[in-house]
This record gives structure tokens, sequence and C-alpha cells, in this order.
């Protein structure tokens, strides 16, 4: 039974279809990018996650839990991997050389060491 109200999903497809060939150059028309009115849920989503806007928020935005919103999503978010590489290797990072803050003692300037009695 069909709602009054709602177009049959065959002519929503081609109507789509007929949009995306009107405003898209070939190349990208010919490429699955948006292909279906539900990839732009997809693009929106990886494009909030890839912004960095918490896997929390987008999660409640999209109408779904993180877990669900991650097993979909994780494999998509990837403009933050180089930052997030750094971010565990730097302070991995041994230092090259001697801080500025920390003077070389110059001979002599020491004191001696206590001896034991």
């Amino acid at each position: 039974m069909r709602r009054a109200d709602c177009w049959p999903g065959s002519v929503f497809r081609r109507t789509w279809n007929k949009a995306r060939k009107a405003v898209l150059p070939e190349h990208e028309y010919e490429s699955p990018v948006g292909k279906r009115v539900y990839d732009l849920r997809h693009t929106c989503l990886t494009t909030w996650l890839n912004n960095g806007i918490p896997p929390a928020q987008v999660a409640e935005w999209a109408g779904n839990s993180v877990p669900v919103l991650l097993a979909t999503y994780a494999r998509c978010i990837t403009v933050q991997l180089a930052e997030l590489q750094q971010r565990i290797e730097g302070p991995q990072r041994l230092p090259t050389g001697r801080p500025p803050s920390m003077p070389v003692p110059k001979p002599g300037s020491l004191p001696a060491p206590r001896r034991r009695t």
C-alpha cells in the first residue's frame, strides 16, 4: 500500500538521476558519488567525523549509537590519521640536544663531592 504523499521509489530514483546528470561533471556523474540519495547520509557523517566532530555527537545527530556508527564509519576516518600518529610518536622521540634552559657547567664550578668517613 502506497501513501498518497510519497513518490514511488522508481520516480524518485529517475528524478535524482536527472538532477545528478544536470549538475555534476561527467566523471563525477559516472562515479558512485551520490549515486543514491542515501549516499548523501554517508558523505555527511564521514565529513563530520573527518572534521573532528566527536563520534558521540555524530551518532546522536544520525540517530545511531556510537558502536553502530563506528562499526560502519571507523574505516572512513582518514583525515586525522597523520595528526594522531604524530601525537602518539611525539612524546616517544628522544631529545636531539641539551635543552637551552640547562647551561653546560664550567669545569670547577661544581662543588667537590663529600667524602664519607
